[in-house]
């Protein structure tokens, strides 16, 4: 298993890339508690708290695969380093103006959502250049998958950490300005500046117009409500059984599984059709969802938590395998930010449905949510099996294509997209 990660870290680029855009990412991974702390430092209310943290999450939505388009059709460097740029000036206008004026505050915050530049995709959209086999693209993806979880974990206590040593504005500065210098070290590098888009063709819908991406966005959805309402259930649970420290360790627990999971799924050289594993996959993620609502005591729970993350991340990334056989020529870095978009609004969506849920019925038939979401999802692959299971074709590119004039070829290794 550590022979084959150290392989691809081994390659050139590949930990500059890597490190490089988890450390760009650490404002998106941030975002949420770093508002709410910084608004109820000044003052503020829960309500106005939440209500900002949702305006950064539904703005980042809606940029992250408007970036991803700019991003294939004029590279990396124009499109990332200027968005990062534009993300951290927005907080910093936030840092700075506070919640005074409602409006501003607003404003600040849904601008710094929107121009979060795509660097998740656009790594994605790298591998194939910087490593030279298939199956090596593969694992990397698998890395992928486990890195974030590990920054989604370590983000957090990031900013726990500059609060207690500054401020929640400086947290919120300080944390902002690396991003910016994560986003720099990805595109000033070798790899990024010489990595061009493959010639597309001109339509409206982009990577929308391909079936099979839009068949996995709508199961994407779905594992995405799964989760969101796990963190919801979980809350009443710990009220019951130990209060806020238990709470956290289901959370941990929960991305310790999806560390583990990944991780073991990384290190094998997997063969047959990704549909038909992606299938397998998402329906034992769905089954180990189920014993939750068990609700035993806190430590059995912690150890059930674990288990209903162990394939979490190996869907993802199985996931972005059929992402890349899927998106339309030109349109890679779009396709996968629509994925990270997708799963964000499902998680959204999920949390604000475990809400009413556990509400009414408490936190059994909240936990019963995640399995259902997880049930639909493999319906939904079931349903559109052959779509997900069909060669990619290669679109067709128009004499007058949107991108790459000198018609560059971006290094893919599916099949229809050979470099």
């Amino acid at each position: 298993m550590v022979a084959g990660y150290l392989d691809i870290l081994r390659a050139r680029h590949a930990v500059r890339l890597l490190v490089g855009t988890l450390v760009g990412r650490l404002p998106n991974a941030t975002a949420a508690i770093a508002i709410v702390l910084f608004v109820r430092a000044g003052g503020g209310s829960y309500s106005l708290a939440g209500a900002l943290a949702a305006v950064y999450g539904v703005a980042n939505a809606v940029g992250q695969p408007v970036l991803g388009r700019l991003v294939d059709l004029h590279g990396q460097p124009r499109v990332q380093l200027p968005a990062a740029v534009l993300s951290a000036l927005a907080m910093a206008v936030f840092a700075f103006v506070g919640t005074g004026t409602g409006a501003l505050a607003y404003l600040s915050v849904g601008a710094a959502g929107l121009f979060t530049p795509p660097l998740e995709g656009g790594l994605r959209a790298l591998w194939p250049s910087v490593l030279g086999e298939e199956d090596q693209v593969h694992t990397a993806y698998a890395m992928d998958a486990v890195a974030q979880e590990v920054m989604f974990t370590v983000g957090p206590l990031l900013v726990t950490v500059c609060v207690s040593l500054w401020s929640p504005q400086a947290a919120l500065l300080v944390l902002n300005g690396v991003g910016v210098l994560g986003a720099l070290s990805v595109v000033v590098s070798p790899p990024s500046r010489a990595w061009r888009s493959a010639p597309r063709e001109v339509h409206w819908l982009g990577a929308l117009r391909s079936g099979g991406l839009l068949a996995l966005l709508g199961a994407f959805l779905f594992i995405g409500m799964a989760l969101g309402s796990i963190t919801v259930a979980s809350v009443p649970y710990a009220d019951e059984h130990g209060g806020d420290a238990v709470y956290g360790w289901l959370m941990a627990a929960l991305g310790l599984g999806a560390l583990v999971g990944g991780a073991v799924y990384g290190a094998r050289r997997w063969t047959g059709e990704p549909a038909r594993r992606l299938r397998v996959l998402v329906a034992l993620l769905a089954v180990c969802y189920l014993p939750l609502m068990l609700m035993p005591g806190a430590v059995a729970m912690v150890l059930l938590t674990v288990l209903a993350g162990v394939f979490l991340a190996p869907c993802i990334a199985c996931a972005f395998v059929l992402v890349d056989v899927h998106a339309p020529r030109g349109t890679v870095t779009e396709a996968f930010s629509w994925l990270v978009t997708t799963f964000t609004v499902g998680a959204s969506v999920g949390t604000g449905l475990a809400g009413p849920v556990v509400e009414h019925g408490g936190a059994l038939w909240g936990f019963a949510v995640p399995g259902a979401a997880g049930c639909v999802s493999l319906l939904v692959l079931a349903g559109t099996g052959r779509v997900l299971a069909a060669p990619a074709r290669a679109a067709v590119v128009a004499a007058s294509s949107e991108n790459d004039p000198n018609r560059a070829v971006e290094p893919r290794f599916s099949s229809g997209h050979q470099a």
